[in-house]
């Protein structure tokens, strides 16, 4: 087994379109995409793949990924920054890929109130350097890929000038918690949400964090 570690390129659209639906679902069986778009699991990824090439550069766009290849074939990726604006390019980046895929400018409207229940429990630290959209093929997980993304990604937090590093998940999401912990980080601070809760089933997200 092989397993190289790359930069996304745009030719990654349709495996992190993959990638960006699966991440927010975390453990459980549906997620935000499906939520906000209430469309078909097919349809969400081709618009999540819209996304990463859309020419506003998003928190899913593909120049923030990194992707893991097991023996040349995508496997599992994650993104990171160290810019906050990338956040507010989600709504430009959504309108984008909504008008390509004919959603009109009504239902547009509705992404906001049915997706922002999403945010409530987030918490951030500043200054650190964030990883997001997390996902590893069922079919390759237990190898080990986020971590050596994770290797791979924190090297290039240190290289830009960053001392610390978050992430964040579901709380109950067993995995991630094993994952990140294996991989240095520790528990930062955790948050709950009635609306995340009533939405979801899971009382909130937990935040870790470690030095780099």
């Amino acid at each position: 087994m092989t397993i190289t570690i790359r930069h996304a390129t745009p030719e990654d659209a349709q495996f992190l379109g993959w990638v960006c639906v699966a991440a927010p679902r975390g453990h459980l069986k549906t997620g935000w995409f499906e939520i906000v778009l209430r469309r078909d699991g097919a349809f969400c990824i081709e618009f999540a793949a819209r996304l990463t090439i859309a020419k506003p550069r998003s928190w899913w766009h593909y120049s923030l990924f990194l992707v893991a290849e097991v023996d040349g074939t995508p496997a599992a990726a994650l993104c990171g920054f160290g810019d906050e604006r990338v956040y507010r390019a989600s709504s430009d980046a959504m309108a984008e890929a909504a008008d390509a895929m004919g959603i009109p400018k009504s239902e547009q409207e509705q992404f906001w109130p049915r997706g922002s229940w999403m945010i409530s429990p987030a918490t951030s630290e500043r200054g650190a350097w964030t990883i997001e959209n997390v996902a590893t093929k069922p079919e390759f997980r237990g190898r080990g890929l986020v971590g050596r993304l994770l290797e791979v990604e924190l090297s290039l937090a240190r290289d830009a000038g960053f001392k610390r590093a978050q992430v964040s998940f579901f709380m109950g999401n067993e995995a991630a918690e094993h994952a990140y912990t294996k991989a240095g980080f520790r528990f930062a601070e955790e948050k709950t949400a009635r609306d995340f809760e009533a939405v979801t089933g899971v009382a909130g997200i937990r935040r870790f964090a470690r030095d780099i």
